[in-house]
This record gives C-alpha cells, structure tokens and sequence, in this order.
C-alpha cells in the first residue's frame, strides 16, 4: 500500500476547546454553557450562537432537534468537544 492511502478514518482533529450544554428545567433560561477549557473568545463566540439557537426552547420542543443539530454541527466546525446535559427527562432525546 502506499502511503498516502495508509491512514485511519478515525484521525479527526484534536478538540481545542470544550463546551457543556445543560438543561436547567422548564423555566426559562432553559440553558447553561459553561467550558473547561478553550480560548475564552472562542468559547463567548460560541455560547453567543448557541443562546441564539436554544434561548427559550424547551428540549420537548419540536425545534429542539433541528436547532441542536446545527449546534452540534457548529461545535464541529470550529473544533470544540461538545457534551450535552439533559437530566432524566431529556436523555432520550440525544439519540433522536
């Protein structure tokens, strides 16, 4: 084989930043990001977008899914690890 075809699929880039999204309940803020590492700027730009997207939108919404999407796809582009934190009532939802 050659070289240039002896490489995994698996070697995505290193995250070089981190975000969690956390359900906080049916009140409204429905949402926190918080970080554990990262550029600081990064991370503001980023929660910006994401308060954007998910403000005042329950995980029960019909929006959610297409909104948490696009952050997932967000997070991805600009390489930061995402988790997300439902609690009991939304785990089914991040397989959805």
């Amino acid at each position: 084989m050659s070289d240039a075809t002896d490489f995994e699929l698996d070697d995505a880039p290193e995250p070089i930043a981190q975000a969690t999204i956390t359900y906080l309940g049916p009140v409204a803020p429905h949402w926190e990001i918080t970080s554990a590492f990262g550029d600081t700027q990064l991370i503001n730009e980023f929660k910006h977008r994401v308060n954007a997207r998910l403000m005042l939108l329950p995980p029960r919404d019909p929006q959610f899914r297409k909104n948490k999407e696009r952050v997932a796809r967000d997070a991805e582009r600009e390489l930061i690890e995402l988790e997300w934190v439902l609690g009991e009532d939304g785990e089914y939802l991040l397989n959805r």
